[in-house]
């Protein structure tokens, strides 16, 4: 299906239409001394009105990017980083900017969800109505821009295209072909303003009526609405090597299906299913797809879900309402806003129009906590109770140095896509203003702990003395301690109470550090489970540790097994992991599971995967995502990446084209266990 534009657009061919700005506009705005809204919007202008319409072979969802600068950059934590517009501060204006303010990743508005039922009920036009100088400017420029799309159609013979851009932006859609047309415009221009992580929040619920209404009616049939998604979903493939991200594929373009409505009542519907087969048909890493489920799914649900999984994109990921919904209430969130949630860029749960979550602000190294406590206090402790109340004190030294760090957030105005909320300034927060804050190497943490009860305390087969002095050397003439620890000692995954109920204390102590906790904003601070790229930065803050990790090797990714764990299988690392009380840890963060490809080789894989996601949302589990990989072919595609451009696997909460990928990456998806059922 639509096998011609795909092609176009995996082969990359549009880039060859692709230009720099060649404009220096933060000196003009410096030099101007323009107000933060007026730099945004006027870049805004000028570079739609550099854009040139580009009509793909195939396609009837339009607009791609041909404006790019390679070598702007903006200033962050870190150093510098690059982003393909444009930009519009100087380095001086950062740097002083960041003198009373923490930017937060890029600055721009991140992982938040416009209210896309009102846009398309209405059009730009609307908004327009009550919008500033400065909105108004940007969706002028955006009409023009898709009022030139249109005569470029006009010109090609794409007489639906022209009907549809008469209608989208400026009004609002009437037909499934109109509404996702105008997605795609809202998509185009909130990367165009500068934001990033833009996610499309719960599509089938806010576009499924248009859908629904034009099958009821004969409009469209099946197969031709199909092929409409396909496009759509094609199209935000298109650029999305010039956003920001980590690496390629970490863009934040992901969409929620299922869940259930403001009364409870499941969303599942004829546009999430299509959805599951556009993806399968298109195997193609964008949209990443997110499906919200609870006790009562039926199994079909997660049967077309394990269909999608076995095609080996590294999604669905899967989110528990039983769960979710129940931890936002516990943190204060409505029970209609709760019941409307939606997955952020990763894994992260965000509330769709009134949330304004910084969902990642930050991340415990709990690693970091386990090297400090068995470094500056297992000498001194008397018992392994002692030494487990100095690892809560340290997890709340630690979560105290995060909070200080990220307190009086900025983020840069978004004239355009603040208008779709209903906030005066979005960017200076809505209804809710929590923060995030990752959780890194459960697994890790709990195992040491295991081992160190275990071997210190109970047997006393080992001294404090001796440990360290073994960890500290990487192990190196320790091997015989180094494979007890490794592969003896009790690890987390495989049901066994006296390794995990140490995760659950750790998951409750981390919860306690930041309860109560408020940020400059007045919101609420919440523990997650996720890694992000942490499960490779925060190995380098430490050398060994005392599980067995070795100096430089990585940790589990997100919420998982440590990458050497033998564990007794997928089941009991479901048990394991569902132990922690959950609905505390609310900011996300899935348990991660590899799958050998050749498991899908017959139906009853997907039956037997089917069963095991149920079975993890009915203990409780709150996220699961699974990747099918063959490790032979992750390999043969090191050495021959020509061999494999379209080989897809899962990071952390994003997928990605394993070519593509740095080489640190692609060593942890191949030390990553890979499971059978």
């Amino acid at each position: 299906m639509l096998e011609e534009l795909r092609s176009y657009i995996l082969k990359k061919k549009h880039h060859a239409f692709r230009s720099p700005s060649g404009i220096d506009f933060a000196a003009e705005f410096a030099e101007k001394r323009l107000n933060p809204r007026a730099r945004v919007a006027e870049r805004f202008v000028r570079i739609c009105e550099m854009e040139q319409p580009l009509l793909m072979p195939q396609e009837r969802i339009v607009l791609t990017r041909t404006v790019t600068d390679p070598n702007a950059i903006f200033i962050k934590e870190e150093g510098e980083d690059r982003i393909d517009l444009p930009c519009i501060y100087t380095k001086e204006e950062w740097l002083q900017v960041k003198e009373k303010h923490f930017i937060h990743e890029a600055g721009w508005l991140s992982n938040v969800i416009p209210d896309y039922s009102l846009i398309l009920e209405k059009g730009l036009l609307f908004f327009r109505k009550n919008a500033d100088e400065y909105s108004c400017k940007m969706i002028d420029a955006l009409i023009d821009l898709t009022d030139r799309y249109a005569m470029e159609a006009e010109n090609q013979g794409k007489m639906d295209v022209v009907e549809t851009l008469k209608k989208v932006p400026r009004y609002g859609a009437t037909s499934f072909q109109e509404a996702l047309q105008m997605i795609r415009i809202v998509n185009f221009a909130a990367w165009l303003e500068g934001n990033y992580h833009v996610t499309l929040g719960r599509f089938d619920v806010y576009c499924g009526p248009y859908l629904e209404k034009d099958l009821a009616t004969g409009v469209l049939r099946e197969e031709e609405a199909l092929e409409l998604l396909c496009d759509f979903f094609m199209a935000l493939n298109k650029d999305t090597d010039l956003y920001y991200s980590i690496q390629r594929g970490d863009n934040g373009q992901s969409l929620t299906l299922g869940g259930v409505d403001a009364k409870g009542h499941p969303q599942f519907n004829m546009l999430s299913r299509l959805c599951l087969l556009a993806s399968k048909e298109l195997k193609v890493i964008d949209p990443k797809i997110n499906i919200r489920v609870d006790k009562n799914t039926p199994v079909e649900v997660y049967e077309l879900g394990s269909e999608l999984t076995a095609v080996g994109l590294g999604f669905p990921q899967y989110t528990n309402d039983d769960t979710v919904i129940a931890g936002l209430l516990e943190k204060g969130y409505e029970l209609e806003d709760a019941r409307n949630y939606a997955i952020a860029a990763c894994w992260e749960i965000i509330i769709p129009v009134v949330g304004t979550d910084i969902i990642n602000v930050g991340a415990l190294s709990f690693a970091k906590v386990i090297d400090r406590a068995f470094h500056e206090y297992l000498k001194k402790a008397n018992s392994f109770e002692e030494f487990l109340k100095y690892v809560d004190l340290i997890i709340m030294e630690e979560t105290e140095k995060i909070l200080a760090r990220i307190q009086n957030i900025w983020v840069i105005p978004s004239p355009f896509y603040g208008m779709f909320f209903p906030f005066e300034d979005v960017s200076k927060g809505g209804k809710y203003n929590n923060l995030g804050v990752h959780g890194t190497g459960i697994a890790t943490a709990a195992d040491s702990l295991a081992a160190i009860k275990k071997y210190v305390f109970e047997e006393k087969s080992i001294s404090a003395e001796a440990y360290i002095e073994a960890v500290d050397a990487d192990f190196v003439g320790y091997e015989s301690l180094l494979a007890k620890l490794r592969y003896d000692s009790p690890k987390m995954g495989n049901d066994d109470d006296f390794v995990d109920d140490l995760a659950a204390h750790l998951m409750s102590s981390f919860a306690d550090a930041l309860e109560g906790k408020r940020s400059s904003r007045g919101g609420q601070i919440r523990a997650g489970t996720g890694s992000a790229m942490y499960y490779l930065w925060h190995p380098e803050e430490i050398g060994a540790s005392p599980d067995g990790r070795r100096k430089g090797e990585g940790l589990g990714t997100n919420y998982s097994p440590s990458l050497y764990a033998r564990c007794n299988g997928p089941f009991s690392i479901v048990k394991s992991f569902c132990k922690p009380e959950l609905k505390r840890i609310i900011n996300g963060g899935p348990l991660t599971l590899e799958f050998l490809s050749s498991m899908f080789e017959n139906p009853e894989g997907i039956e037997k995967l089917a069963l095991l996601v149920r079975t993890y949302i009915k203990l409780g589990g709150h996220q699961l995502q699974l990747n099918t990989v063959n490790r032979e072919t992750l390999r043969d595609a090191q050495k021959h990446p020509e061999r494999y451009p379209q080989l897809v696997v899962r990071i952390w909460g994003w997928s990605a084209y394993f070519v593509e990928l740095d080489k640190r990456f692609q060593d942890h998806v191949i030390a990553r266990t890979e499971y059978a059922l």
